[in-house]
């Protein structure tokens, strides 16, 4: 069962999603078959996903599928180089989402699972430098703020600062 927060990404993911790339469209989202996936078939997507290999020792994977977008939701922080996956699309549209750096919470770590931790936590600016860097052009951003209902500083801090990052980009011709 999803929570608020997550229903609350969900949607706002899904709106961007229908936007810029609007179903029926054949997606290769990165990352194993999720909540999300299922959202996005319920839409009108045709949606494969990778099978949890490690994009940074296999990123040529990606070039198996030939579809009309690639979709990233909050997958990039997790690698240790998402350059080299970035540049292996054969898709010539990417929608990527990102939770931003926080200058009052530390990167995320999971105390439970040793494979969920972010080894990035960018700033837009860098996202963007990223994604140009490995050959795509940004075509539209969005971002959105993640209140969680607790008392105390950084939940206040969590209602006006954002901390998702959601980009269309193409790849450069």
């Amino acid at each position: 069962m999803a929570t608020k927060t997550h229903q609350r990404r969900y949607s706002k993911t899904l709106e961007f999603l229908q936007k810029v790339v609007p179903a029926p469209a054949t997606i290769l989202d990165l990352g194993t078959r999720n909540a999300f996936t299922e959202i996005m078939e319920q839409h009108g997507y045709t949606v494969f996903n990778t099978s949890g290999e490690d994009l940074d020792v296999l990123p040529e994977i990606v070039k198996e599928y030939k579809v009309d977008a690639v979709t990233a939701f909050e997958i990039f922080e997790h690698l240790i180089a998402p350059f080299n996956v970035l540049r292996e699309f054969s898709s010539a549209k990417l929608v990527a989402t990102i939770p931003l750096r926080l200058w009052f919470a530390t990167a995320y770590r999971s105390k439970t699972d040793e494979w969920d931790r972010h080894y990035h936590e960018f700033e837009d600016w860098q996202f963007d430098w990223l994604l140009e860097k490995s050959g795509w052009k940004i075509k539209e951003t969005t971002k959105w703020t993640s209140p969680i209902n607790t008392i105390g500083f950084r939940p206040i801090l969590r209602t006006f600062t954002p901390r998702y990052y959601a980009v269309y980009a193409e790849r450069k011709k």
